[in-house]
């Protein structure tokens, strides 16, 4: 999937508080979220630990890994790695741990 320009910006919504942060196509979720001063785990920010885990409720992502630490049902799902996670679109969020 190819990525946004990285001057494009998209709203992520975190559903459990309501808050609306901007997100750069270029950064992370988790670097949105940390530069936000949203407090969410994480720790090898490579996508491989799961620390970071949340749910998509609405919108796509593109992975800068090949295959991130999610198992099939888990994305079919929703679930979703901030950590190597970037915003094709405007996005809800849930998590962490969802």
């Amino acid at each position: 999937m190819n990525a946004p320009p990285a001057s494009q910006t998209f709203q992520l919504h975190l559903a459990d508080t309501g808050e609306t942060l901007a997100a750069a196509a270029d950064a992370s979720l988790l670097q949105t979220l940390l530069r936000a001063g949203v407090v969410w785990p994480a720790s090898c920010r490579n996508g491989s630990c799961r620390a970071c885990i949340g749910r998509l409720v609405r919108g796509r992502v593109r992975y800068a890994i090949e295959w991130p630490g999610l198992l099939p049902e888990e994305k079919a799902s929703g679930c979703v790695l901030p950590c190597a996670a970037f915003p094709l679109e405007d996005l809800v969020l849930s998590g962490p741990g969802a």
